[in-house]
């Protein structure tokens, strides 16, 4: 017994801690794109909805087009963690993949609104697949310890779909068509299903037909999407105060309980409560959380006030965005050099919620005069502070947890980020539209503004109009959108506290499947733990 407790590599069969080098490139590259198909159809379509939904006489359904996909993909994304931690995550992936598949083809086939929506809804159900399962299978195949740099690059993704995006939706719009945004994702996504099918080798799961727990799942949707439409419809096309909105808070809230109680006691769980008694989980998914809202807050409204204020077309607002975008993405990859390099991580998304903190008081500073260089500059800030902490959080998640439990809590985490970020573009949104109509009526008279009201201001309206109008009117919009910013900076503030209190455990060197597949038996295990390096692995227990 004692020459196993000091070699344990006498009894313990050798295993690479991750697949080889030149294979995982490839399989990283597809997981790449796999996200950025995800990650495009968020932002690709912006700026094509104009032109799409005036070709299928659905301006009045406009709002669904991104509704019916952050919804779909919402509800999914825990169901695809847990599944993929009962059976194995490679199938689901490529599922997932030909979901999305089936959906852009619908879309770029669409004759109606009806059937553009329901595109939107099965684009969604894959998407939400791509997005969870991308990052729990790089923890199946990449060492925590070594996984840094590459949750870095993906952090990198959104960055590039952000910019990318809207370019990409004017470009084919004004050319091939809007079809074309649909169409662009087939040939990406054959390449990311060929790495799937023949590059990606997970370990076998020998498991018992999965128990589904569908009275969760079903409870959790029920709540998601009461949550996701007052975050769309609240403020913008019902009062808050509307039976409506009340109605859906109270749903909401009802099947919230509901789903708690049904966790407790389902055998196999879709979001197991257990996760809720780990603190790095807490604290990082609250932090993830509160990071959402402060960045989509800011990704929803800035454009607009770059195309009034400066005059920018919707292309060159786009671009404008890209020192924030260009800095997140320089930030995710070096931060996780940074932690690969020397296995600390703590610091980092601390110092990136300061970070931020400091370029949302920046924006909140903005005037009229304020040179466009400078905007630039603050929205650089921003987007350090993002890049910084972002993909870190999900790293620290992945840590806390034992390898069959990966996907689950990955995406409980992206889950509520998810949630975070619909809620901070829909209250940000409802403060911005009241407090700019509260503007426009103190700065002008009735009869100087536009006939139709805020309404019918576009870009080019604001553009033509009188010096003195056209002055009042960015005012109204400087007023009316930089104090928020402001108002967000205390989210910012509360996740670096929060993060403080996050406990540093060893990034692991080698993937928990290496030691739980070994012959090993468990009971010797649990009285000499396999040990590989300095890093000690716990032995396995079955965690409900």
């Amino acid at each position: 017994m004692q020459t196993m407790q000091n070699s344990p590599e006498a009894s313990v069969p050798s295993s690479p801690t991750s697949a080889p080098a030149p294979r995982l490139a490839l399989v990283f590259v597809g997981l790449m794109l796999a996200m950025l198909l995800s990650a495009l159809s968020q932002t690709v379509l912006s700026a094509a909805m104009p032109t799409m939904v005036g070709e299928l006489n659905g301006v009045d359904h406009m709002l669904w087009i991104m509704t019916a996909f952050m919804l779909a993909s919402t509800i999914v994304m825990p169901i695809y963690g847990k599944i993929g931690d009962l059976i194995g995550r490679k199938g689901l992936l490529i599922a997932a993949i030909l979901l999305f598949m089936a959906g852009s083809v619908l879309g770029a086939v669409a004759a109606d609104m009806s059937m553009l929506i329901s595109a939107r809804v099965v684009q969604g159900l894959g998407g939400g697949g791509l997005m969870i399962l991308s990052q729990a299978i790089i923890a199946d195949i990449v060492p925590a310890r070594e996984r840094g740099k590459y949750m870095g690059a993906m952090g990198a993704v959104f960055a590039v779909s952000s910019v990318a995006g809207p370019l990409l939706g004017g470009w084919f719009t004004e050319g091939p068509g809007w079809r074309w945004t649909f169409w662009m994702n087939i040939p990406v996504g054959l390449v990311a299903l060929a790495a799937a099918v023949f590059l990606l080798h997970l370990p076998h799961r020998e498991r018992s037909k999965p128990r589904i727990d569908a009275w969760g799942m079903a409870l959790l949707a029920v709540a998601t999407t009461c949550i996701v439409l007052v975050a769309s419809w609240g403020g913008k096309d019902f009062e808050w105060g509307s039976p409506t909105i009340i109605g859906l808070i109270v749903a909401a809230v009802v099947a919230s309980v509901a789903f708690a109680l049904v966790e407790r006691v389902t055998a196999e769980p879709v979001m197991p409560l257990h996760l809720f008694r780990e603190k790095n989980f807490n604290l990082t998914t609250i932090a993830a959380l509160l990071t959402s809202v402060a960045m989509m807050g800011t990704l929803a409204y800035m454009p607009t006030y770059l195309q009034m204020a400066f005059d920018a077309s919707a292309t060159a607002a786009g671009l404008l965005m890209t020192p924030m975008m260009g800095a997140l993405l320089l930030t995710s990859v070096g931060a996780g050099q940074i932690v690969t390099r020397t296995g600390r991580y703590k610091w980092l998304p601390i110092t990136g919620s300061i970070v931020l903190a400091a370029g949302l008081a920046l924006l909140g500073t903005i005037t009229p005069e304020t040179p466009l260089w400078m905007l630039c500059s603050f929205l650089a800030v921003m987007g350090v502070g993002l890049g910084t902490s972002m993909q870190l959080l999900v790293l620290i998640v992945q840590n806390t947890f034992p390898a069959r439990e990966v996907g689950t809590a990955t995406a409980a985490n992206n889950y509520f980020r998810q949630i975070g970020g619909s809620l901070g573009g829909a209250v940000i949104g409802s403060l911005f539209t009241t407090r700019l109509a509260e503007q426009l009526a103190e700065r002008l008279p009735q009869q100087a503004g536009p006939g139709s009201g805020m309404n019918s201001l576009t870009p080019e309206l604001v553009h033509n109009l009188p010096g003195t109008v056209h002055d009042q009117i960015i005012w109204a919009y400087t007023e009316a959108l930089a104090p928020l910013f402001l108002y967000i900076v205390p989210l910012a503030v509360i996740a670096a506290i929060l993060l403080l209190f996050v406990t540093e455990k060893p990034l692991a060197t080698t993937i928990e499947r290496d030691v739980a597949e070994t012959t090993v038996p468990d009971t010797l295990q649990e009285i000499y733990p396999v040990t590989t390096g300095s890093v000690s692995l716990p032995a396995r227990t079955e965690e409900r």
